[in-house]
């Protein structure tokens, strides 16, 4: 269970900027204890639980950087060109067993043992040669380069990945690299997902006067997918105090997160903010930001909530399709994944110049759908993408980034810098 610090917000509403909110949420998480063995070829996108250390120096040995010839440098001349004779050929994975004397060289390929006798490896194309004589003018080398030495990269008893890490394709194979076959992950974070509401028709049905098909469970769901997350479908729940008591204890005992869109606006129905809070320290905070206004979060508990016997965090996002998403990214996103054990890792910012003017007024964050592209001269351009209704999941779809218009900043004129958050950088 994940221990609870200090919450003055858990027991009342709270009118808070942006970075108050993640703040908040921030300083309650920590992630959970659960770890698993994967092989690596099963690893990719999982959050590394221990560090992985080096049981081998990288590289192994001293070997050539590229291909040419390995010689002793202190042959090397300063006045006149130096003058080699070759007397063999080292390949990558046949280390040549003779030493290289005094005038001497080897033809050396790149990744091969640099042999006894030998630090410097001049590249093909900065000598000359005539049947195994070797020519090397002054200055075009100096004495150990192209030389890589053994344990350079990586030295054996060293951490060559450190947990934290959400493993990369480049990470899988530097494991395999070192000749390890599995590491040790944290468990798939758990993430129950629901809707709430008798407007939101499931898929396949006929679409009643005045309701909507349930979008946002598909968006959170392939969202948390992007993440790694194992995502438990709850489906759609009703208003119904029942009904939502019911799904709500089925999310706390079988997940670790719970995520759910609409019914945290002051106009929602009562019972469901009545609910959430009978079953947790449940903060229902108004964020000053656009779209996304209404948020929930906090602990749920299953059994005596002084002494529980299992905790599920709650983040329950707006009702409407794009601020469903946006708040995800916002508050969920980075929550989600310090709770899967991952090291936090600031956002890039990407800084473009809107190529429109923008009203807003200093005193809220506001997140538009926008998409980034190169400018004929070279630098980036922002610029949205059509009407910026918080309903609008087109808008979103059509979308490559949120253009950020920050907390203290007032209208945007066109050409001026804005902040931009890339999609894919938000997977």
């Amino acid at each position: 269970m994940n221990e609870l610090g200090p919450s003055p917000l858990a027991a009342r509403e709270a009118n808070l900027s942006v970075a108050e909110a993640r703040a908040a949420i921030a300083a309650r998480l920590k992630p959970i204890d659960a770890r698993e063995t994967v092989p690596i070829a099963q690893a990719l996108g999982r959050v590394l639980a221990e560090d992985v250390i080096s049981p081998i120096d990288v590289p192994a040995h001293d070997n050539s950087a590229m291909d040419g010839y390995a010689f002793a440098g202190t042959a090397l001349r300063a006045d006149a060109p130096t003058e080699l004779h070759a007397v063999a050929t080292v390949m990558a994975g046949a280390p040549y067993r003779g030493t290289v004397e005094a005038g001497q060289c080897v033809r050396i390929m790149t990744g091969a043992v640099m042999p006894s006798g030998a630090d410097t490896v001049v590249p093909l194309e900065l000598c000359r040669v005539e049947n195994d004589q070797v020519r090397i003018e002054p200055g075009v080398i100096r004495a150990g380069e192209n030389l890589r030495r053994r344990g350079e990269d990586l030295a054996r008893g060293k951490p060559a990945i450190t947990a934290g890490r959400v493993l990369k394709p480049a990470d899988l194979g530097l494991v395999a690299s070192l000749g390890i076959e599995s590491v040790r992950v944290m468990r798939r974070l758990r993430v129950a997902v629901f809707s709430t509401g008798d407007e939101i028709a499931a898929l396949g049905q006929p679409l009643a006067p005045g309701c909507v098909y349930d979008s946002n469970r598909f968006s959170l769901m392939g969202a948390l997918q992007r993440l790694g997350m194992e995502v438990i479908d709850l489906g759609l729940v009703r208003d119904d105090p029942a009904a939502l008591q019911a799904v709500v204890q089925q999310a706390i005992e079988q997940a670790d997160a719970v995520l759910t869109s609409g019914g945290v606006s002051a106009g929602d129905a009562d019972h469901t903010r009545d609910v959430l809070k009978q079953v947790g320290e449940v903060a229902f905070w108004k964020v000053a930001m656009r779209p996304g206004r209404p948020f929930a979060f906090g602990p749920l508990y299953a059994g005596d909530p002084q002494r529980p016997t299992k905790t599920a965090w709650l983040f329950a996002l707006p009702g409407n399709p794009v601020a469903a998403l946006v708040t995800f990214y916002v508050f969920a996103r980075d929550a989600l994944l310090v709770l899967a054990g991952a090291t936090p890792q600031p956002l890039p910012v990407l800084q473009a110049r809107s190529t429109l003017a923008i009203r807003k007024r200093p005193g809220r964050t506001e997140f538009q759908r926008a998409r980034v592209s190169q400018a004929a001269d070279g630098t980036w351009q922002v610029q949205t993408t059509g009407s910026q209704g918080a309903g609008i999941l087109r808008s979103m779809s059509e979308a490559n980034a949120l253009l950020v218009v920050r907390h203290e900043q007032g209208s945007v004129a066109a050409g001026e810098p804005v902040d931009v958050w890339l999609f894919d950088g938000l997977v």
